[in-house]
């Protein structure tokens, strides 16, 4: 669901396990340090970060962004623009891993626990989604192939997406786990492109074939229409959702917030 160029440490894409080891112990690092500045610095409990609801959130944004993506490689494939060729080794699978813990945990920290939820502060939830959405796809315009269609699109379908799994629960797990299962099924498994910044054969040897309006090119599926349809659709209504449930902090109750 997005991997910009900085938060993906590429140097060790040939020694996967090892690569693997780095990504979690430098994003075990960072929610620390997040816990810890929080915390202290700005003193009110993190919140954001319960550890009761840790291994239930964390699973099902895990499940979801994974199935999603699946369902997007379905549609594909019954209109004929993905083919299954073969099966790879499984070791292939390891890079993958490390890029989504790298890009789940550092993209949803600093994108909605610092940018989102401070903007908030401010001016309430629908301007921080506008300006966190927007400041999320124009970084990946950085990307090794970095298209202008693909950063429009991770701009309206994750920003809204990941903003509204923020703010279904005010918490940050179901957002990154949601944030690994796709980036990890889409190059892991369905050896995709990840925002044009990963390319690494996964499990499924396949061929893409058709329209870029379809295959979202050298950008990966976050630029495509299925993907930008079925991720908004889901967005709109976790918006919607949270809305109901009072969790969105319109502009005029800014100083109102407990």
């Amino acid at each position: 669901m997005g991997i910009s160029n900085g938060f993906w440490g590429g140097q060790f894409v040939n020694r996967p396990l090892l690569a693997i080891g780095s990504a979690a112990l430098m994003a075990a690092l960072a929610l620390a340090v997040y816990a810890v500045f929080v915390r202290f610095i700005e003193r009110r409990p993190v919140s954001e970060l319960a550890r009761a609801p840790l291994a239930r959130e964390l699973s099902l944004g895990l499940l979801c962004g994974a199935g999603l993506y699946t369902l997007c490689v379905l549609i594909l494939m019954a209109l004929g623009v993905y083919r299954i060729d073969g099966i790879n080794p499984v070791i292939l699978v390891l890079p993958s891993i490390a890029m989504a813990i790298s890009s789940g945990v550092f993209e949803e920290l600093l994108h909605r626990g610092v940018i989102f939820r401070n903007v908030e502060e401010l001016a309430g939830s629908w301007i921080a989604l506008l300006v966190s959405a927007l400041i999320f796809g124009l970084r990946h315009l950085g990307n090794p192939d970095a298209s202008l269609l693909g950063a429009l699109a991770i701009t309206v379908e994750a920003g809204i997406l990941l903003a509204a799994l923020y703010l279904l629960t005010r918490r940050l797990w179901l957002g990154i786990g949601f944030h690994m299962g796709w980036n990890f099924v889409q190059s892991g498994i369905y050896s995709g492109t990840v925002s044009g910044a990963f390319e690494q054969p996964g499990l499924i040897k396949a061929s893409l074939e058709g329209s870029e309006l379809l295959t979202g090119g050298k950008f990966g599926m976050e630029a495509s229409v299925v993907a930008f349809g079925f991720c908004t659709a889901l967005g709109l209504v976790l918006l919607r959702m949270a809305a109901r449930r009072g969790n969105t902090l319109p502009l005029s109750l800014k100083r109102n917030r407990p």
